[in-house]
């Protein structure tokens, strides 16, 4: 079978000096592009790489893929970012692993996410989703409670989330909001810091998709509160460390599972995921899910979590790819 993937690599140019610097966080390296590709013709597949934008529209029809291995994050700030490719791929009847348009782009919209999930019964933050020329004063801030984690609401790989973005008095919001607004020029989610363990639960597959893990992320540091900010993923190997199972209890680990099957059926995901949790007083409150989930063979989380249950990296990519397969008949 010829299978494409696509897919957005980091900039090797100079950065421009109107850009955040964690512009591409999302992208990839050549290393994790050519161990998927490894991966995929040690099963036997021809590979073509289709890369993303006009590259990839490009090649997609030259090629014409039996299946495309989706992996496209999307350039700019634009909350469909994600759905641009599976958009198309569907336009165009190719099969792909990973969810649907729809599901790519109400995924990206952290708020929007929150809100469907809420309705399915998940326990969600507090959180106001403050528009592009909204004022300050928009801001119920008698409605929150403070402290408040304020970041993007369309961005993924903590992109946005610095420490700083925890905010303890409402003093504080308007420098942080100004920053965040020059960096990253769409919503702004202000949301109730949630005081607990902070868990990512892995699923592969459809219908009653499988755990693959639950991993709970430790600062190696002592701290009032902890976010796992980008400061902290970029530095990952010295100041936190993974717990996967966690030592939690058995009760809450089931409520962690059961919370995110249901986000990932409420929202339409498929063969993959990984959907973030913090647990305050034993319950899961959900942040966020992943669709797109960062499969770097050294550092993603995903790939972290597999190797703490005794998945090779071989294993874990096989089984998206056979999650597809199934799915698609």
């Amino acid at each position: 079978m010829k299978i494409g993937i696509t897919y957005d690599l980091k900039s090797t140019l100079p950065r421009s000096a109107d850009m955040a610097d964690d512009a591409d966080e999302e992208f990839d390296s050549p290393h994790t592009i050519e161990a998927i590709a490894r991966v995929l013709g040690q099963l036997g597949h021809a590979v073509v790489l289709l890369g993303d934008g006009r590259e990839f529209l490009e090649k997609v029809l030259a090629d014409r893929p039996d299946l495309v291995f989706n992996f496209a994050e999307g350039h700019g700030v634009s909350r469909s970012r994600e759905a641009r490719v599976p958009a198309v791929l569907d336009m165009l009847g190719i099969p792909y692993t990973g969810s649907d348009p729809f599901t790519m782009a109400v995924t990206l919209d952290k708020d929007c996410a929150k809100k469907l999930a809420a309705l399915a019964g998940v326990a969600v933050p507090a959180s106001f989703a403050l528009e592009p020329g909204m004022p300050m004063e928009s801001v119920p801030l008698s409605a929150l409670k403070f402290p408040l984690v304020v970041k993007p609401a369309w961005e993924g790989s903590s992109k946005g989330i610095r420490s700083k973005c925890l905010v303890h008095a409402a003093s504080e919001l308007p420098g942080v909001m100004a920053l965040l607004r020059e960096g990253h020029p769409q919503t702004i989610l202000l949301e109730e810091y949630i005081d607990g363990d902070e868990l990512t639960v892995g699923l592969l597959g459809n219908g009653t998709p499988e755990i693959l893990g639950i991993m709970r992320v430790v600062p190696n540091f002592a701290t009032e509160r902890f976010i796992y900010s980008l400061e902290i993923k970029r530095d990952y190997r010295r100041l936190v460390k993974y717990e996967c199972p966690p030592l939690l209890p058995a009760e809450t680990l089931k409520r962690a599972s059961d919370a995110a099957r249901t986000v990932f059926r409420t929202l339409g995901c498929r063969d993959v995921a990984r959907i973030d949790f913090r647990v305050r007083d034993g319950v899961p409150h959900f942040l966020e899910v992943n669709p797109l989930p960062g499969l770097n063979p050294d550092d993603s989380d995903l790939v972290i979590m597999a190797g703490l249950v005794g998945w090779p990296y071989d294993r874990l990519v096989g089984a998206i790819v056979t999650a597809a397969l199934k799915r698609l008949g």
